[in-house]
C-alpha cells in the first residue's frame, strides 16, 4: 500500500495538487492554491473569504473554507455551516457535470438551511446570523434544482449521466450571494 501524506499529528492528508474544481492532479502538476487543512477563521471572515472564492468560480475551495467553520465553530451552529459547505459542494458537482451529486448535496443544504433553528442557537429573531441570506440562498438553490430537473430529468436513463459537452447550468447564474452585506 502506498505511503500517505501525514500532518504533524499523524493524520492523513493529501498534498496532491488539485484543479479549480477540486479534482486531484498528478503529483508535480500545477494546481490552484489549496485551502490549509488547519484553517480557523472567525465566521464573518470565513464568509467573506468563501464569497471571494465563489465569485472566482472556486466552489470547491469555498466548500473547504465553510467546512473549516463547521468543524471549528460553535456546536450550536454546526447544522448551519454544514448546510453552507454542502451548498458549495453542490455547486462543485454542477461545475463537474454531475447532476445526481448536485441534486443530492443541494437538497441536503436546503434542508439544513431551512430547518436551522436560530433561536435554539442563541440568536434573537428568525434571521440567520452573520447577515446570511436564507431566503436568497433557498431561492437560488431552488432555481438551480429546477434547471437541473428541466435539463437532466432525474428518472430518465438518457440523462442520468451528463452529456459529453456543455455546462449543467448557465455559469453566470451559478454562484450565490451568501449574505446581505458582503460586497
Amino acid at each position: 500500500m502506498p505511503e500517505r501524506d501525514r500532518d504533524d499529528q499523524g493524520r492523513a492528508t493529501n498534498a496532491r495538487p488539485r484543479d479549480r474544481l477540486g479534482r486531484p492532479l498528478p503529483p508535480g502538476s500545477p494546481g490552484v492554491p489549496r485551502i490549509p487543512d488547519d484553517l480557523d477563521l472567525e465566521p464573518r471572515e470565513a464568509l467573506g473569504y468563501a464569497q471571494q472564492l465563489l465569485d472566482r468560480g472556486l466552489a470547491f475551495n469555498a466548500h473547504e473554507v465553510l467546512e473549516s467553520v463547521w468543524k471549528n465553530g460553535p456546536e450550536t451552529e454546526r447544522m448551519l455551516w454544514q448546510g453552507l459547505a454542502q451548498y458549495a459542494v453542490g455547486l462543485t458537482h454542477i461545475q463537474r457535470g454531475n447532476p445526481k451529486g448536485a441534486r443530492t448535496l443541494l437538497r441536503r443544504a436546503v434542508e439544513r438551511l431551512r430547518t436551522f433553528d436560530v433561536t435554539a442557537a442563541g440568536y434573537p429573531g428568525d434571521a440567520l446570523p452573520y447577515g446570511l441570506d436564507r431566503p436568497g440562498l433557498l431561492a437560488h438553490a431552488a432555481a438551480l434544482l429546477d434547471e437541473l430537473d428541466a435539463r437532466f430529468p432525474e428518472n430518465d436513463p438518457e440523462t442520468a449521466v451528463r452529456p459529453a459537452a456543455g455546462p449543467l447550468v448557465d455559469e453566470s447564474t451559478l454562484m450565490p450571494r451568501l449574505t446581505h452585506d458582503l460586497p
